[in-house]
């Protein structure tokens, strides 16, 4: 059992990981070893996941989730299949984790109060005749 929340704990068997060659940094051995790690979690079928939490992770999940509710990570960072796999479970549980947050309730509209009208109305009267001053004297002075 992974714990990924006070509330939210995850059962190992529902992740699946497959080893696969990886490109990028491994020297000579990234064309013998398979150390980049696909991991599986089907987040639709998870009984761990509350409702409300399945239903952000795969909005969250974006490209990663599959049509099945289904996400895949790959991790292909490290060079060793052991820091591969931590990456990977890492951010899957960083993605739980940020869907387990809800989202905050939406913004009451509040009415603008009599007297701040009022306030900004006097002083916009108050900065139009200051700026009537500016202008040039009239001739019938």
């Amino acid at each position: 059992m992974i714990q990924v929340t006070d509330r939210i704990v995850i059962d190992e068997r529902d992740l699946d990981e497959r080893f696969v060659r990886a490109s990028g940094p491994g020297g000579q051995n990234v064309n013998k070893v398979s150390t980049a790690v696909q991991l599986k979690f089907d987040a639709q079928n998870s009984a761990d996941l509350p409702d409300d939490v399945r239903h952000r992770l795969l909005r969250l999940a974006g490209a990663k989730a599959s049509r099945d509710g289904v996400i895949l990570i790959n991790a292909q960072r490290f060079r060793t299949q052991e820091a591969n796999r931590r990456d990977a479970l890492e951010r899957l549980l960083e993605m739980i984790r940020e869907a387990a947050v809800p989202p905050p309730p939406p913004r009451k509209k509040t009415k603008t109060p009599k007297a701040v009208k009022a306030r900004r109305t006097d002083e916009k009267t108050r900065r139009g005749s200051i700026k009537a001053l500016r202008g040039r004297p009239r001739g019938d002075d």
